[in-house]
């Protein structure tokens, strides 16, 4: 985009990048004017969504609450495993994370008189609809252009609370009609325009595929096609959670039971419009897990919008129990084993991939004009470092059109396994440069043994 001058549609090696919404990107470059294009500035945008969210759930829980459950449900949020991941990795989900929680405030503090117990109405927190009304909406928006249509999950929350909790009333309250509109024409300052330039490809490939065909079917190898395993793995995300969200998670099963043991309680018990605010909490996860639960395509980390909201649940009653001690102990144990895992895992494991091993190996025999191909590989990564050096695009190649592109003229490189990288380059030039590394491909989830045949002229 930076080197198109084009803010609008999203390239990858020179293709239309249809998988999301432009916002990340956005983020990334105002971050790369910043630091330079390099590997923190990619990062970076990352861990400033990550740091508002985690801001806007102090906030928003010392309104549902005393200042220590905003400080509680902060921190399991913080320093939950899925967090801890996807904070500092150079995705779109953090910001999907950041207005999705936002919109769930927004649409509590719409809400509120209705979900808050008495005392809470008459604080000092004064409830200002006008102002909720446009955050609500806003959020909305900025989700969907963080990551599509996923962003509007806040709508259904609102809506089934308040069918319910029998609250319909308060619909003028949030003026759907004019929210949405404001909404919609928000994601239209960019949408018409990149519809305009992909000739409508965004919305029949980004809606269509990546959104359709993810619900439908399987996109990478990450779920099941048959009928079969689908209905096997319909638990996915109700046992990942457990991994997801640890070491919080050891507290699930006895906050269900909690929450399963106060719905038997009638309205005559004095914390009955606080449970309230748990059902608002409950139905915005539940919402979030059924999605997904139901979508053919699956990754552990798609439930993470409900984490906000599952840090609030649990800090809620945690503190209502006083939980200090179990809440101190995890802490420090997370925090200890995550800056360890920060310091010291990095640099052992980056060199188990592939991409940066070669480039690594390489990067003093890098030409800016040199063209490059891969064989059999075509990791994103690959991508991103050779281009940091090299100025054409990675052509994806087979076995033998690779021969022909090594003995075309101009300096060039070609990335293949080394299997075929022995039979086909077996006699070489002697001006030739051979780089042999061996590595694991994270995304296939397989060992690799790449060779890296370069011709410096």
């Amino acid at each position: 985009m930076i080197e198109r001058s084009d803010y609008v549609v999203p390239y990858f090696n020179n293709h239309l990048r249809f998988d999301k919404p432009p916002l990340t990107y956005w983020a990334q470059i105002a971050s790369y004017k910043i630091f330079g294009q390099n590997d923190f500035a990619a990062r970076f945008p990352s861990v400033i969504a990550a740091a508002l969210t985690a801001l806007s759930i102090f906030a928003w829980g010392s309104r549902v609450g005393t200042a220590r459950v905003g400080w509680w449900s902060a921190i399991i949020f913080t320093l939950s495993l899925q967090t801890f991941l996807h904070a500092k990795a150079a995705v779109a989900d953090m910001w999907l994370v950041l207005f999705v929680t936002l919109a769930h405030w927004a649409g509590y503090e719409l809400l509120r008189d209705r979900l808050s117990p008495p005392a809470d109405q008459a604080s000092n927190l004064k409830h200002q609809t006008s102002y909720w009304w446009w955050v609500f909406y806003l959020s909305l928006a900025f989700a969907f252009l963080a990551k599509g249509p996923i962003g509007w999950i806040p709508l259904l929350t609102v809506g089934l609370t308040m069918i319910l909790l029998r609250e319909t009333p308060v619909t003028r309250r949030f003026a759907f009609g004019r929210g949405l509109l404001l909404m919609l024409s928000i994601v239209a300052l960019w949408g018409i325009p990149a519809l305009i330039q992909t000739h409508g490809q965004f919305f029949v490939v980004g809606i269509g595929r990546h959104v359709i065909g993810r619900s439908l079917a399987t996109m990478e190898g990450h779920g099941a096609n048959s009928l079969g395993m689908y209905l096997l793995l319909l638990p996915f995300y109700f046992v990942t959670i457990f991994l997801s969200f640890f070491p919080w998670s050891i507290k699930l099963p006895w906050l269900i039971r909690k929450l399963l043991g106060e719905k038997k309680t009638g309205t005559s018990d004095p914390d009955y419009n606080a449970n309230k605010i748990d059902n608002y909490l409950v139905i915005g996860i539940a919402i979030i897990f059924v999605i997904f639960t139901l979508v053919k395509t699956k990754l552990p980390h798609y439930t993470l919008p409900a984490f906000p909201l599952l840090a609030l649940l649990l800090a809620r009653r945690l503190a209502a129990e006083n939980a200090a001690h179990f809440f101190r102990n995890c802490v420090l144990a997370s925090a200890s084993a995550y800056l360890a895992i920060a310091l010291v895992v990095p640099p052992f494991v980056s060199r188990l991939f592939p991409a940066y091993q070669l480039f690594e190996e390489s990067r003093t025999y890098l030409q800016p004009d040199m063209q490059f191909a891969s064989v059999d590989f075509g990791e994103p990564s690959l991508v991103w470092y050779f281009r940091s050096r090299v100025h054409g695009f990675l052509v994806p190649l087979n076995n033998r059109r690779a021969a022909d592109f090594m003995q075309s003229s101009g300096p060039r490189f070609v990335v293949l396994p080394t299997s075929i990288a022995g039979t086909l380059f077996a006699e070489h030039p002697e001006t030739w440069k051979m780089f042999s590394i061996h590595g694991f491909n994270i995304a296939k989830g397989k060992r690799v043994d790449l060779t890296l045949v370069l011709k410096p002229e």
